[in-house]
């Protein structure tokens, strides 16, 4: 498991607001909609109970009440497949919960990432993580591979030779050729950004900050 998955998380509730949600409207139980916190695509939906939310909140991962089986549990209890918390929060009338996590496998029981199939999210970022994920394990014959064995320096000289072609492709050919270049750029800064061991969320989080000043 990701060290970062085990970070302390922060999340907009606390365990001193349980007693405060709308737990009377549904006998006792909030629907908890759960999203990857990378790529904001919605994972699944679930039921807590009181003691099920302050479980999630005290241990850091993602625990349901089974209406079922009628007992608490935690999602990958026996699949490994869990959900670790990094934030969760209540929409406005206060009774239904939105979870945001960074799950470990599937979330599905069929073994897809999402229970709701094709769920949209944000492909970038996902990519962002399969480019992660060939830094770390580096497989053999994979083009990410080859740019990371490089290193830095190369890897900065492609994403210069990408940025030109990009540059050109705007001004003197069509807009496939232009979106084709600049898909690439992107790819090959991704790429720069994972070897310097810095991520898209480290871009993002730079525009977010320069819009809010």
């Amino acid at each position: 498991m990701s060290p970062d998955l085990l970070a302390p998380f922060q999340s907009a509730l606390a365990v001193a607001d349980i007693d405060d949600l709308a737990w009377d409207k549904q006998a006792g139980l909030l629907p908890a909609i759960v999203q990857d916190a990378g790529t904001l695509r919605v994972l699944m939906l679930g039921y807590m109970d009181r003691q099920a939310l302050r479980v999630t909140l005290e241990q850091g991962q993602v625990t349901f009440y089974s209406r079922s089986r009628q007992r608490l549990w935690t999602k990958g209890e026996t699949s490994g497949h869990t959900l670790q918390i990094v934030d969760l929060r209540t929409d406005c009338d206060r009774d239904t919960l939105l979870v945001l996590a960074r799950p470990v496998g599937p979330t599905c029981h069929l073994g897809r990432v999402s229970c709701f199939d094709a769920a949209p999210g944000n492909f970038l970022a996902e990519l962002d993580a399969l480019v992660a994920a060939r830094g770390r394990d580096r497989p053999a014959g994979s083009y990410t591979t080859r740019l990371f064995d490089a290193g830095v320096r190369a890897i900065a000289q492609k994403v210069g030779e990408e940025g030109v072609e990009t540059a050109l492709a705007a001004v003197a050919q069509d807009a496939e050729a232009l979106t084709g270049e600049a898909a690439d750029l992107l790819y090959h800064v991704l790429v720069l950004l994972q070897a310097r061991g810095l991520a898209l969320d480290d871009v993002v989080h730079t525009l977010r900050r320069r819009h809010a000043g």
